[in-house]
């Protein structure tokens, strides 16, 4: 069984607590012991990389991944491509986060039924690289809610952006069929989104009956709720439920920050942020509508979103960075810039934002047991980084100063450095 020592590394291990200096040992795909530097014996038995003072951390984990969305500026493009072209495009991405640091993704909906579902037996298979991947369902909504791209004059096909559901017996039907071909994760859409006009985010589109409904099959199923929850309604059925990732949270109220804050060892919150800030500054590039009245309210969501989430991380809610990746105004590759947001624009500290991005992360993908880590016995999911990101969480989003990334105990890119 092959291992490796990273000799004299700067260790930030992803649980919050100082960097230290240690060498660690990795054997197969875990981490073996981690030591004082010097104290790990190297006689002939390891291949030694020299970090030299770098600091090795968790591998990144994307908690609201859209593999399958390909870049494009509306999601009307989504269903047009044939599903050959869509699994490769999908594979291709998968290989660029594991290119950026990212070694997991918590998926938060697939564009066609099985994309995620395939995607993740050929990573897992050794076929093709990327993150270890939680696999999701099409988006689950309502007739007219967000996604819903049908147009009566023609045909809707059978493979769309999202999956329409009325009533709790069309929702737990579409959950266990989701089930059945072996998704991780089912993806509703209780709430609008102000990006759709029609459907603006503080209107709750889902009932609690059909919210309950999708929830009961997961648990039966032993399978997980992700959800894009904006308004107060849509977050209190989620919680009250079991949903376990909400994203945005924009018009949480006092009372589903009150819930959010009771459920915080069971719940997760992910703003997805990024993709409303480029949408202001970039989307009119690209034909989207950027009127002033649009602007307005897109900016409202914001606003009001970084405000819940700096209220919710005072009350100890798992807040994760990351997340909405895959438009042309918010394409795949740029993912931890989310890092640096949650810096700028929430007041967290570089250490929160990246116990969220690896620890956090690694309890999302239910995994946190042996994932998002440097700890003894846990999965080699590493990054050795040029710098000090504490200092600096920019320089993570810098590839050329990810000097190594291992997953699985395998180096997808090898240290250059020089090995003893």
């Amino acid at each position: 069984m092959r291992s490796f020592l990273f000799n004299n590394a700067r260790v930030l291990d992803g649980s919050g607590a100082p960097p230290f200096a240690a060498d660690v040992l990795v054997t197969g795909n875990r981490i073996a012991d981690i030591a004082e530097p010097g104290m790990i014996a190297t006689a002939g038995a390891h291949d030694v990389i020299s970090c030299a003072g770098a600091t090795l951390m968790p591998g990144l984990i994307e908690p609201h991944a859209h593999l399958s969305f390909v870049d494009q500026a509306t999601p009307f493009a989504f269903h047009a491509i044939p599903v050959e072209e869509h699994l490769l495009l999908t594979l291709k991405h998968a290989r660029l986060y594991l290119d950026q640091g990212f070694t997991s993704c918590f998926s938060a909906a697939a564009t066609k039924p099985r994309l995620d579902i395939v995607a993740r037996n050929a990573i897992d298979c050794g076929d093709f690289p990327g993150p270890r991947l939680r696999a999701a369902s099409v988006q689950l909504t309502v007739t007219g809610g967000v996604g819903d791209l049908r147009q009566m004059h023609l045909d809707p096909g059978d493979a769309m952006y999202t999956l329409p559901c009325d009533g709790a017996d069309a929702f737990r039907r579409a959950a266990r069929e989701a089930c059945r071909e072996g998704v991780d994760v089912i993806k509703i859409v209780p709430s609008g989104d102000t990006s759709t006009p029609a459907v603006p985010s503080a209107r709750t589109l889902m009932t609690d009956d059909e919210v309950a409904a999708v929830c009961d099959v997961a648990r039966s199923q032993e399978r997980v709720v992700a959800a894009h929850a904006r308004s107060a309604e849509s977050i209190k059925m989620c919680v009250r439920h079991g949903v376990k990732a909400l994203y945005h949270a924009t018009y949480a109220d006092s009372e589903a920050k009150d819930m959010l804050e009771a459920k915080r060892d069971q719940v997760f919150v992910a703003p997805a942020v990024s993709v409303t800030i480029t949408r202001l500054s970039e989307a009119g590039k690209h034909g989207l509508p950027s009127t002033p009245e649009l602007r307005a309210r897109i900016e409202r969501d914001l606003e009001l979103t970084l405000e819940c989430m700096v209220d919710l991380r005072r009350r100890g809610v798992r807040v994760l960075p990351g997340g909405d990746y895959g438009f042309k105004w918010n394409p795949h590759g740029t993912n931890a810039r989310d890092l640096a947001i949650f810096v700028e624009r929430m007041g967290f500290t570089p250490m929160e934002a990246i116990v969220g991005a690896t620890k956090w992360g690694g309890e999302l993908m239910g995994m946190g047991h042996e994932l998002g880590q440097v700890r003894s016995g846990f999965l080699a999911d590493l990054l050795l980084v040029d710098g000090d990101p504490l200092q600096d969480v920019r320089i993570l989003e810098d590839r050329e100063r990810l000097l190594a990334i291992m997953k699985d105990g395998v180096f997808y890119k090898p240290p250059s450095l020089d090995r003893h």
